[in-house]
């Protein structure tokens, strides 16, 4: 197969690495010092336990460079999608798979389901449903991403934990294309389970993303700081109740109790969540996908979600704010 991974950071890049071990072709979409470091010395990947894979994909900075793809892979955060959407879809042919792994609420959630709400275009994800018009619910499958990884410089990425990309048709049928990218997923190193319930998988990972990221983003703590300190940890209880509220008044059922999804994010230890990196690395924020698309579904069914409507409106504000000031934030010690 053709496989063209879109977004060739910490998890693209890590996912194009095992991939890289499979008997395909293996396109990178990468920018910057990233692509350079990819294109002269390859792709690294070095694991906690000091293992480190290198290779040596093909790897491209546009998308004009590039044939027509069997299988894309989607791993741009959700905000970068819409400038490039009409770019992606001049690389289908008639059959080309399409696997997002977008954290938050993906921009097809509402498309190919009933309900009141079928057919919406969230504007915190997708407005004006640009990305929906070139990019068509039939050809999607959805991975949710549970590996934790960081780029440390150019051309390497470090591997923190996590090995599962399940992945699922929208309308959770078992299809031999899902089988199918699940044995490739295996094939390269990962845990790839089909889903039975994709939607309920988005809100399960999201009950994480909801809470954690935009607390790690205003405090500069990690995952398992935030969680010793007893306001904070208060704080995620009770976004994750209202999360909750919300995806099971759009009948989701999250397959694991709120106190469960706090102790296995406990066992992520000291790690940075992707917001707070972005924070300190000056870059846009997916804070829309992941808290601002909760808040504008609760309005849609009358949901009240008053801490996550707070939260999103003072990071919102912080990146407002790092924009106009072209600015990182990084805790810095005092002499």
């Amino acid at each position: 197969m053709r496989i063209c991974i879109i977004g060739a950071g910490a998890i693209g890049g890590l996912l194009g690495s095992g991939l890289a071990r499979t008997n395909n072709e293996i396109n990178l979409i990468a920018r910057g010092d990233h692509y350079r470091a990819i294109k002269t010395k390859g792709l690294r990947v070095l694991f906690n336990n000091g293992r480190e894979i290198y290779s040596r994909p093909n790897v491209f900075e546009q998308f004009e460079m590039l044939s027509k793809q069997d299988l894309i892979i989607l791993a741009l955060k959700a905000h970068q999608i819409k400038p490039v959407a009409a770019n992606i879809a001049n690389l289908f042919h008639k059959d080309t798979i399409i696997v997002t792994l977008q954290n938050g609420i993906p921009f097809w959630y509402f498309h190919g389901i009933k309900g009141p709400l079928a057919g919406l275009a969230l504007e915190t994800v997708d407005p004006g449903g640009i990305i929906i018009s070139h990019i068509e619910s039939h050809r999607i499958l959805h991975s949710v991403v549970y590996p934790a990884a960081q780029i440390i410089s150019p051309g390497i990425i470090h591997h923190h934990g996590g090995d599962r990309f399940p992945v699922g048709e929208l309308d959770n049928s078992q299809t031999e294309r899902v089988r199918k990218i699940s044995l490739l997923f295996n094939e390269a190193g990962f845990r790839a389970p089909v889903l039975q319930d994709t939607r309920g998988e988005v809100w399960l990972k999201l009950l994480g993303n909801v809470t954690f990221n935009p607390i790690s983003a205003l405090s500069h703590a990690t995952v398992i700081d935030l969680l010793a300190y007893p306001l904070t940890r208060s704080l995620v209880e009770n976004m994750m109740i209202e999360a909750q509220t919300v995806a099971t008044s759009l009948g989701v059922r999250i397959r694991l109790p709120i106190d469960r999804r706090i102790s296995g994010a406990e066992k992520l230890g000291s790690h940075k969540m992707s917001m707070l990196q972005d924070i300190e690395a000056g870059r846009a924020l997916e804070i829309d996908a992941l808290v601002g698309a909760i808040a504008e579904i609760g309005r849609h069914i009358n949901v009240p979600t008053p801490c996550i409507d707070t939260l999103y409106a003072v990071t919102k504000l912080l990146e407002k704010k790092m924009n106009e000031n072209h600015a990182c934030i990084q805790l810095t010690p005092l002499p």
